[in-house]
């Protein structure tokens, strides 16, 4: 078995310089041969690694989800498992490419684009959630170009913007300029990419954004480099309460049987 080798003092050093432990740094002669300096740095650069974490998960604001683990594949009448499962090695990200998961409501489209933002925070990237229509009426709230050249830095900065449910409701010109503003800017950003959920076909997005004029060079932008991923079927959803139904429906009725035997 051969031996461990233990680190080198340069490389100690290094570690300690990286975490800004000026105080140890001083007194390395000190300090620095003694046997537990590796497992002190290995401690703080744990906890730093887990507050990070904690704080990007924090601000990424993905909010409660269901695990991937619980997505029923059966369900959709339409759903490549394979395309998905490949989306979670984040090759997208590295080639700087667009996720845009289309389908009717209820089919597990925000499902995928939470679990998706958590794993890619788990892998160290920047990650923001928002629904189109609070990132957009966030956007139109700011009073000055000031304040939204400011504002607009929290949807384009993070490497992966997740924008879920676009497509459900209408917006102005105003708006539509504001989310072409987020795509056109990520667009010209090397290295970032949008995971994007719709109910819409993109022939579709002139209802979305009726009367803009930038609605074709929005989705050329959003499409020119991305992965489509089509899911079809019923909702899960109303899957879920039509089976909850008949559930309170059967006991029920075996509450009713039990009152009326003698």
């Amino acid at each position: 078995m051969t031996a461990k080798v233990p680190p080198s003092d340069d490389l100690l050093r290094e570690r300690a310089h990286r975490l800004g432990l000026y105080g140890l740094l001083a007194r390395w002669e000190e300090f620095g041969h003694l046997p537990w300096i590796p497992g002190l740095l290995d401690c703080e650069e744990e906890e730093r690694q887990r507050r990070s974490l904690e704080r990007r998960i924090r601000h990424a604001r993905i909010g409660a989800f269901k695990p991937m683990c619980d997505f029923d594949w059966d369900w959709p009448a339409k759903v490549d498992r394979e395309q998905i499962d490949d989306l979670f090695t984040f090759g997208f990200l590295t080639e700087a490419a667009n996720v845009v998961l289309v389908g009717s409501n209820g089919l597990g489209k925000s499902m995928i684009a939470q679990n998706l933002a958590h794993q890619a925070l788990l892998r160290g990237y920047t990650v923001h959630f928002t629904s189109a229509s609070a990132m957009l009426n966030d956007l139109a709230a700011q009073e000055s170009a000031a304040a939204l050249a400011r504002r607009l830095r929290r949807y384009t900065q993070p490497r992966l913007l997740v924008c879920d449910e676009v497509g459900y409701l209408a917006y102005d010109v105003r708006y539509a300029d504001l989310f072409f503003e987020v795509v056109t800017r990520r667009y010209q950003s090397p290295g970032h990419s949008i995971v994007l959920t719709t109910n819409r076909a993109f022939a579709d997005w002139n209802q979305v954004f009726p009367n803009a004029a930038c609605v074709v060079t929005l989705v050329d932008r959003l499409v020119h480099r991305a992965e489509i991923v089509q899911i079809a079927g019923e909702s899960y959803r109303l899957k879920e309460a039509k089976e909850r139904a008949a559930q309170k429906a059967q006991s029920r009725a075996r509450t009713k049987k039990g009152r009326t035997e003698p």
